[in-house]
């Protein structure tokens, strides 16, 4: 349920995001962006991707907490907090997950930003839409390679970041067990 609603409420930013940072971009700024999304394209624009999000974020959430718990089991078996554990442990859960996904995160990136250069070299006229005619056009222009696209990118961006969460996340269960401990030893 969190990735639902979290995908509904970030597939617009990652739309805005994506368009703005497109080579050549015509949006001045995040508000033009919308405001011109919205009214070339209306609404559908903003969740074109929402499917493809869902379906490339369930696996992702799913690989990383997997191979989180996984390595967790072999690195640190008696569960003690252990930062270096959390954080190699978190980090190579990231990497995996997101190199595991990256096809779909790059099918969702052509969705997302309707590249016109890609389009029209796909004979694409008007707009893509759909997991599936992404998937095929990625295919058309860049053979299997092209599902792989930013996959260095993507790994090295997620590593960090899954480091960082996991350590402070297993930073503050610690701290708040060990106080919840100590204020029951204390009575």
């Amino acid at each position: 349920m969190a990735t639902l609603l979290h995908d509904a409420v970030m597939n617009p930013a990652e739309v805005v995001k994506q368009r703005l940072q497109m080579y050549n971009s015509q949006y001045q700024s995040a508000l033009n962006c919308i405001r011109t999304v919205w009214r070339t394209e209306g609404l559908g624009a903003f969740y074109r991707s929402y499917t493809t999000q869902l379906t490339m974020n369930i696996p992702f959430q799913s690989i990383h907490f997997i191979t989180y718990e996984f390595l967790q089991e072999k690195v640190n078996p008696l569960r003690n907090y252990n930062p270096q554990s959390h954080i190699i442990s978190g980090g190579l859960a990231g990497a995996l997950a997101a190199a595991a996904t990256t096809p779909l995160d790059v099918c969702k990136t052509l969705l997302n930003t309707q590249e016109n250069m890609a389009l029209s070299l796909a004979n694409v006229n008007g707009r893509l839409t759909g997991m599936a005619n992404a998937f095929r056009t990625v295919y058309q222009l860049n053979g299997l390679a092209g599902y792989f696209k930013g996959i260095h990118a993507r790994v090295i961006y997620q590593m960090p970041s899954t480091a960082i969460s996991w350590s402070v996340y297993e930073f503050f269960k610690y701290f708040l067990t060990k106080r919840q401990l100590e204020s029951r030893t204390l009575y």
